[in-house]
């Protein structure tokens, strides 16, 4: 095993060594590290409901009604009534026909994308899409081909020349989880209509804000039921766990039967069921939050680009502060862990070379003098570090 120890330290002398911080209390707008108190930048629980009474009431009471686990798999005897709710919930909120809960999101990508896509196919995907996309793309074993992140040319370019494959998928995701944008959704459906291909959007950060009522890409473009596959993540602005895939009800039922990442996972705790199921109600009946969100998000990216920092091209919760190599980034969440900030550092492989950054991910609870003093500590950090 001393291959192992070598391929680690040349990752210390890349600057790509990682190892998590433990955080000593519950995550809100800051949390304790080593006892110190540190404003939260990092967390994708975007609205808060982790924290929120309703969800952690429904939490409590689920775990007395049905006990702490699920004891099986779905097709087993580990399909629960919650579990049923929760995804006759996540269709009626995602107006879809049906859908169907995944252990994770990582989970729900690698099963519906290796279920639906075999050799002889295409998937077609944006370069800057999340690892589990690319990940469940390569188990399928179909063709893959990358167009250059929302460059609608060259997917129509791809999709000219498809017409030798047996089925053919474009997948983006609705925010792009590491630049913050939003996907060009209208065009792309556009085009797979034009070229008889399938579209799947990964909402795990769209769902919950993006859109009037916060159900996603579909509601914020008024693409109902145009989007074939939506998938989305319970953990985050839902402020639970999980994953989920919302479609036709053919499609669902094709799931439960052929994804094994569903057959053969345990399900699901009841607990974590009733969250989400709480999750979306507050979600559909408090929209302060998303508002709030909104508001916080658009304060702190226009403060920060005051000081010229590059944001790239985000709109959204996710604001992007690039630093470039793994030296600078380490050096800036270094900067700002010293202030008492605590935001990642991003690297290969989750950005391309070159293209490290602070990802900042704003709450709706986030005061606006802590974004205020963020935006400032960011500032003095650009000048005082080679950034």
């Amino acid at each position: 095993m001393d291959f192992l120890s070598k391929e680690l330290e040349q990752l210390k002398i890349d600057s790509l060594y990682r190892s998590p911080q433990i955080l000593e209390s519950k995550q809100g707008t800051s949390a304790i590290i080593n006892r110190r108190k540190y404003i939260l930048l990092c967390s994708n629980d975007y609205l808060g409901l982790s924290n929120h009474p309703k969800l952690i009431e429904a939490s409590l009471a689920a775990a007395q009604e049905y006990g702490t686990g699920s004891g099986a798999s779905r097709l087993i005897c580990g399909s629960l009534k919650i579990h049923a709710q929760l995804e006759q919930g996540v269709a009626i909120f995602k107006q879809t026909e049906d859908a169907i809960i995944f252990s994770s999101g990582y989970m729900a990508n690698l099963g519906v994308i290796s279920s639906l896509m075999n050799k002889g196919d295409l998937i077609i995907m944006d370069r800057l899409n999340h690892a589990s996309l690319i990940d469940g793309a390569r188990l399928s074993g179909a063709h893959l081909r990358v167009y250059p992140h929302q460059n609608m040319a060259i997917l129509q370019k791809i999709l000219s020349s498809s017409s030798i494959y047996r089925r053919r998928m474009i997948i983006a995701e609705g925010i792009f989880s590491m630049d913050g944008d939003i996907a060009l959704l209208p065009e792309i459906v556009s085009l797979a209509k034009h070229y008889q291909a399938m579209v799947m959007v990964d909402d795990a950060h769209a769902t919950g804000v993006l859109g009037k009522n916060g159900q996603g890409s579909a509601e914020y473009f008024g693409l109902k039921g145009r989007i074939d596959i939506q998938m989305g993540t319970f953990s985050k602005a839902i402020g639970g766990f999980g994953g989920f895939v919302a479609g036709k009800k053919v499609l669902i039922d094709y799931l439960k039967n052929t994804a094994r990442s569903f057959i053969y996972s345990t399900s699901l705790p009841p607990s974590d069921a009733a969250v989400s199921l709480k999750g979306l109600e507050v979600i559909q009946t408090e929209a302060k939050w998303r508002e709030m969100l909104w508001a916080n998000a658009d304060y702190l990216r226009q403060q920060i680009q005051k000081t010229g920092i590059n944001t790239l091209n985000s709109t959204t919760q996710i604001i992007p502060v690039l630093t470039g190599s793994n030296e600078n980034t380490l050096q800036m969440a270094d900067y700002l862990y010293n202030h008492r900030i605590f935001a990642k550092g991003i690297r290969p492989p989750s950005v391309p070379k070159g293209k490290g950054r602070i990802r900042l991910s704003v709450m709706a609870a986030h005061t606006r003098e802590e974004l205020d003093y963020v935006a400032s500590i960011l500032a003095d950090g650009s000048k005082n570090t080679t950034v």
